[in-house]
């Protein structure tokens, strides 16, 4: 498989264990499972360019995947996040670390430090382990994206679930405002993502 066919087999998998399974005919479970079988048929049923394609291709998609966006287990597949249809997340909770990161535009930190962070159309925040990560997350969709910190050991002490999520990203369905901080502009971290973006 070429970069290119991995990188348009991620596409097609994020499409379907994220957002649209009936696209490609294949059922999900609860959690956001699927048969590594089924969809491999559902994906060359419909592409004849995937003519080519073996259930062992995702699981070299996910593993090779930096991210860590989806998980193989034995014969079946899932996204671990991102998701816009209804799921239960039954991911680990273990290994979160003590502060967490998270984006969100300049105009709208005071509102947020005030209400809270709500998953919106995404079901569930997606936090971030470095201010780095969550700059570039945040950059995607921001120009300049504010940096948010989560203070997640008081967060997980009064009772917040925090899910780990892939290699990078942790998941919550919402963040109360008691457990978050603006970060500073003037934060070394910040500044030196800054300075490095300005080099490129």
């Amino acid at each position: 498989m070429s970069d290119k066919e991995s990188d348009k087999l991620g596409r097609i998998l994020a499409l379907v264990l994220r957002h649209a399974p009936e696209k490609f005919n294949v059922e999900m479970d609860i959690n956001g499972w699927v048969a590594v079988d089924s969809l491999c048929d559902g994906i060359k049923g419909q592409r004849r360019d995937f003519h080519w394609l073996k259930p062992w291709h995702f699981e070299a998609v996910a593993i090779t995947e930096e991210k860590g966006r989806y998980e193989v287990e034995g014969e079946r597949i899932r996204a671990t996040y991102g998701h816009s249809i209804e799921i239960e997340i039954d991911l680990p909770t273990d290994d979160i670390p003590d502060v967490l990161f998270y984006p969100v535009n300049p105009d709208e930190v005071e509102d947020i430090i005030k209400l809270g962070i709500k998953g919106g159309d995404r079901r569930h925040v997606h936090l971030s382990k470095s201010i780095a990560k969550a700059y570039e997350a945040g950059s995607v969709r921001i120009k300049s994206p504010s940096i948010v910190e989560v203070d997640s050991v008081r967060a997980i002490a009064d009772g917040v679930e925090i899910f780990r999520a892939g290699k990078l990203v942790f998941l919550a369905e919402e963040i109360p405002p008691q457990y978050l901080f603006k970060i500073s502009a003037d934060d070394p971290d910040l500044i030196e993502i800054l300075e490095k973006l300005e080099e490129e």
